[in-house]
This record gives C-alpha cells, sequence and structure tokens, in this order.
C-alpha cells in the first residue's frame, strides 16, 4: 500500500539526521507520544514498532529516536499529535461490572462513559470487571508508567469484604500469602478493620501489579471475596468519592504525583 504524504513533503529529512540535529533538549518518540496523551509509554512503544507513527513524513519503527514534540511533525495512523501544555489528572471511582478499558468489542460499559469532557485521557493501571473503586485516568503517559511500573513499587490500598470471620491462623496464612501460577504472592500488609454481620472487612496493602493478584490469593487460601475496592494508588486517595463520579487530582495529589516523576 503506497501513502501520499505531500503536503508534509518540506518536512523530510534523514532519520539519522532527525536524531543528530534534534538530540539537544528533544525527547524519545515514545515519551512525546505518552505525554500526547496517545497511548502509555509501553503502548506507544508497540506502535513504533507496528510502523504506525511517523515523523516528518517518515515511518519511525526503531526505538530511541529523539523528536521536538512542538516543532516535528508526528502522526499516528494518519492523524497528527497536537502536544498541549498542561495534563489532566482525574480520579475516578469505578462502579462493579465495569470494565478498566478504552473499549469493549462487546459492548459492555467501561470506565470511557464517566470522563466525556475531559479531553483524551486513558485509565492508568487495571481493575478488574467485579471489582470497584479508585481509577486513575490522565493523558501523561510518562507519569502513567512511573506509578504503575513494578520496579517503582507504588503501594495500592485495598479494603476487601471476606466471608465469614477471620481466626488469627487464616490472618497469618494471609500475611504470608500463596502460590500462584506465575510464582508467590504476598501483601506488603494486611490488617482487619471491622467485622460486619458474618463477615469481616480488611485492608490489603500490595506493591505489585499482577493481574487479579488479591482475587488469586483468596481463592489459594480457601477464603470467599465479596467485595474488593480499591481506596489508593500512590499518592491518590478515593476518599469519599460515590461510585460512578469523577473528580480532578487535588493539590496535594498533584504534589505527591509530580515527587514521582522527578524519583
Amino acid at each position: 500500500m503506497t501513502v501520499s504524504l505531500r503536503w508534509w513533503d518540506h518536512w523530510r529529512e534523514p532519520m539519522t539526521k532527525l536524531n543528530s540535529d534534534r538530540a539537544r533538549g528533544g525527547v524519545r518518540l515514545q515519551k512525546a507520544l505518552a505525554d500526547a496523551g496517545v497511548a502509555s509509554r509501553r503502548h506507544a512503544e508497540d506502535l513504533i514498532r507496528a510502523g504506525r507513527v511517523f515523523v516528518n513524513g517518515q515511518a519511525v519503527q526503531a526505538m530511541g529516536v529523539t523528536v521536538h514534540p512542538l516543532h516535528d511533525q508526528i502522526v499516528v495512523d494518519g492523524r497528527p499529535i497536537i502536544q498541549r501544555e498542561g495534563h489532566t489528572y482525574l480520579i475516578l471511582h469505578k462502579p462493579r461490572r465495569v470494565l478498566t478499558t478504552a473499549s469493549d468489542p462487546h459492548g459492555r460499559p467501561t470506565v470511557m462513559h464517566y470522563v466525556t469532557g475531559f479531553g483524551r485521557v486513558f485509565p492508568v493501571g487495571r481493575l478488574d470487571y467485579e471489582s470497584e473503586g479508585l481509577v486513575f485516568m490522565t493523558d501523561d503517559g510518562d507519569l502513567a508508567n512511573r506509578l504503575i511500573h513494578p520496579r517503582y513499587e507504588h503501594e495500592k490500598e485495598y479494603r476487601v469484604l471476606l466471608a465469614g470471620r477471620l481466626s488469627d491462623a487464616t490472618m497469618k496464612r494471609l500475611r504470608r500469602g500463596a502460590e500462584l501460577d506465575d510464582g508467590r504472592a504476598a501483601p506488603t500488609r494486611v490488617s482487619i478493620e471491622k467485622v460486619e454481620g458474618a463477615d469481616t472487612w480488611v485492608r490489603i496493602i500490595l506493591k505489585e501489579g499482577r493481574n487479579r493478584e488479591i482475587r488469586r490469593i483468596m481463592e489459594a487460601l480457601g477464603l470467599q471475596v465479596k467485595r474488593l475496592v480499591r481506596v489508593r494508588l500512590g499518592p491518590l486517595h478515593l476518599d469519599d468519592l460515590p461510585p460512578g463520579e469523577v473528580r480532578r487530582a487535588t493539590r496535594a495529589e498533584l504534589a505527591g504525583l509530580e515527587t514521582i516523576r522527578k524519583a
């Protein structure tokens, strides 16, 4: 397939020249895409490898290309990327049975339904279909990567309603964790919050980001999860935000995010 790019031919220059001439003060292409809210940095790298990204009329498939987002013409899937001065940082209280994804081929509700009018934001990390609570939405891909990448070990805190009363022996087993199909998993901290009727609310803090980690630990230990609510992600707090509601990050939360960015 031949793609006509004549309308920007005057931007053409070899990639080696682009890198050498614009390296000073520039940013990596995947970071520029993430900063523009196109995708997280990891997904931006996938877009580059797939040949879907053009810089000044040239397809780029190699990592490490340096660009100046305010001067270079960057196009993804035929659409020019517009760089914005600031970013958007939103806290959403995801209800149960809502997908933490941008779209669903089966037509199920997604978190995007709750953030219309806030620009091109995307969910950071994942929270499974049956779980509820804090989902961070932003167009800042670089910060998103720093917040959820396992090497940074930012805490994620959950309230979990478990069926029945928990004995001391059960709490010891829970603190030790369980052997899962992708290796041993154990919470960073576990504590009983309160007893509610015949059931027990516990607080669990993780530093890992494995898929459905808490639910799989509980299943391996023979414990039944009745509710699972994420109440904190790093410096971001759910507080008393009602289900289905969204708010902008507070000044204190923004300061915490800036600390993560500079770490």
